[in-house]
């Protein structure tokens, strides 16, 4: 009986270690995750008039089964302007080699085959597939599920940095660049680095997800932080030091969250 109360108190400790759960500001329960090693951001290009019924699989099936096999549904989004029939979610595991076990897994369970073969009884749902691993910054919140409502408007960018300038631009983001976003009421979500190449290349990529009210808040929030003067002297400052800009692109994407997506 001793031994079964240590084995109980020592799986409670391990499970509240590893995230915690409260209430959000809108009465919803929020889930804050500790920095996981592993985060996996899909993008599904649906068949023309298959988005819904991909919609569908995710909601009725594909995320109850991929928490059966040890995956964390982090978030679901469309995009507001999607010519392609995207479908863009990020899940996180605990390693790379823990990744590959439960999509092996998933593969393999008779469920999902029943699922998948009864989806596309018409033809398939998707067209292609897209994956990035990422994992989280040094200075990335923990990041926070919890579904806000009515459901934020999200914002995915993606820099692609200048020769040399990842670390300025990490360094600009850490020590300045979120705590102006905040001032601008510009929510902080998350921020990932794409892990290195098998062969050991580092990525000059940073991907980071913030999140906005709504499009139109959005845009003010950008325009009175483009117009900051303390952004543009931060700004040019970070640029004298890299060498000039420290971006050669910027591409970024407004997300609404599915209704089954667990971050709204």
């Amino acid at each position: 009986m001793k031994k079964l109360f240590s084995v109980l108190v020592i799986s409670g400790f391990f499970l509240a270690a590893c995230s915690s759960s409260k209430k959000s500001s809108s009465g919803n329960a929020a889930t804050t995750l500790k920095p996981s090693p592993v985060y996996e951001m899909r993008t599904y290009f649906a068949a023309p008039g298959k988005l819904d019924d991909l919609n569908a699989r995710f909601r009725n099936n594909t995320t109850r089964i991929f928490i059966k096999h040890g995956m964390t549904n982090v978030g679901y989004w469309i995009p507001t302007e999607n010519p392609d029939n995207k479908l863009i979610y990020v899940l996180s595991y605990p390693s790379r080699e823990a990744r590959d076990a439960s999509w092996k897994a998933f593969s393999a369970d008779p469920e999902w085959q029943a699922v998948a073969k009864a989806s596309e009884a018409n033809g398939k749902l998707v067209t292609k597939v897209e994956s990035v691993f990422m994992q989280q910054t040094d200075y990335s919140p923990n990041l926070k599920i919890e579904a806000q409502s009515p459901p934020r408007t999200f914002e995915l960018r993606t820099y692609t940095t200048s020769t040399g300038n990842i670390q300025n631009l990490h360094d600009r983001f850490r020590n300045h660049t979120m705590k102006l976003f905040e001032r601008h009421g510009i929510t902080n979500v998350v921020y990932w680095q794409p892990m290195p190449k098998p062969d050991g290349t580092k990525s000059d990529l940073l991907i980071y997800l913030i999140a906005h009210k709504d499009r139109a808040t959005a845009d003010a929030s950008w325009a009175a932080f483009r117009a900051d003067p303390e952004w543009v002297k931060v700004k040019a400052a970070s640029e004298v030091k890299g060498g000039g800009s420290l971006t050669t692109k910027v591409e970024n994407v407004f997300m609404t969250p599915t209704d089954y997506s667990p971050i709204k």
